[in-house]
Order: structure tokens, then C-alpha cells, then sequence
């Protein structure tokens, strides 16, 4: 059974910009929410409770 949950975060969202200037692209604002809670939430309702992010070295 799947108990672990990855979340590839990496990269600089430059497809995003000007949007990811200012902020990483996983955190940018959906409605009220940062679009990595999204995900996090599904994982969790699905019974995954280890959650890891695979980020970039340069990331700010």
C-alpha cells in the first residue's frame, strides 16, 4: 500500500512570470489557498500522510 506522498516543486516557474518574481510557484494564490496546499489536502483525504517536496538548490 502507497503511504508516502512527492511532490516535485523544483524549477523557477518562469511560464509564470511575472507572477513568480516575487514568489515560488507552488506558493502563488489559488482563490485563497497556495497551490501546493491543494495537493496536500487530496493526499491527506487519500490516506498519505508523509508528505515530501523535491526542490531546487537556488530556490529562493
Amino acid at each position: 500500500m502507497i503511504k508516502k506522498c512527492l511532490f516535485p516543486v523544483a524549477g523557477y516557474g518562469t511560464r509564470f512570470l511575472p507572477a513568480t518574481k516575487s514568489m515560488p510557484k507552488e506558493m502563488l494564490p489559488i482563490v485563497n489557498k497556495p497551490l501546493v496546499q491543494y495537493g496536500v489536502e487530496e493526499a491527506l483525504d487519500a490516506g498519505l500522510y508523509e508528505v515530501g517536496f523535491v526542490t531546487g538548490r537556488g530556490k529562493r
